[in-house]
C-alpha cells in the first residue's frame, strides 16, 4: 500500500496558500478601537468634569458602531474627523514618529480629542476640554 503525502498548505478544511502577509485589510471598513495609553497628563480625561467624562464614554460607544469610512465622511464637528497640523500642537510623546498625521474627533459637544490613527486604532493624546490645545480659529 502506498500513501500519498498531503500537500503542506492544503487540507479538506484548511487552506493556508493565502498567507496573512499577502492578505490586505482595508481598515477604513473596520470599526475603530481606542487607546488611551499615551495621553498627555496636562490634557488628560481625568481633568475633565463629570459631564465631559460621561460624554466621552457615550461618544466612543457611538463611534465604535461606525466604520472609519463612516467617520471620514461625517461632519467634522459631529461624528467626523479633521486633520490638525503637527506644528499647531504641543510636543508629541516620544513614541510618536514624525510622519504621524494628527486628527481630532469630538468627545463632548465640539470639544476635540486629538491623536493619531494606526490601522483601526485611534490613539488619543490630548483632550482639548478648554479649546486651548491649538488655534481653533
Amino acid at each position: 500500500m502506498v500513501f500519498r503525502k498531503p500537500e503542506p498548505n492544503k487540507g479538506k478544511k484548511l487552506d493556508l496558500s493565502k498567507s496573512a502577509e499577502t492578505a490586505k485589510v482595508d481598515y477604513n471598513r473596520e470599526k475603530p478601537t481606542f487607546c488611551l495609553r499615551y495621553v498627555d497628563p496636562a490634557y488628560c480625561i481625568t481633568s475633565c468634569d463629570k459631564d465631559d467624562k460621561a460624554s466621552f464614554a457615550e461618544r466612543i460607544r457611538q463611534l465604535s458602531t461606525m466604520t472609519w469610512n463612516d467617520i471620514i465622511n461625517a461632519d467634522r464637528h459631529g461624528f467626523g474627523l479633521e486633520t490638525i497640523a503637527r506644528d499647531a500642537l504641543p510636543k508629541a510623546p516620544a513614541n510618536v514618529s514624525e510622519d504621524v498625521r494628527f486628527i481630532a474627533l469630538r468627545f463632548s459637544g465640539k470639544k476635540p480629542m486629538v491623536g493619531y490613527r494606526t490601522a483601526d486604532m485611534f490613539h488619543v493624546i490630548w483632550f482639548d476640554r478648554d479649546f486651548n490645545l491649538y488655534d481653533h480659529g
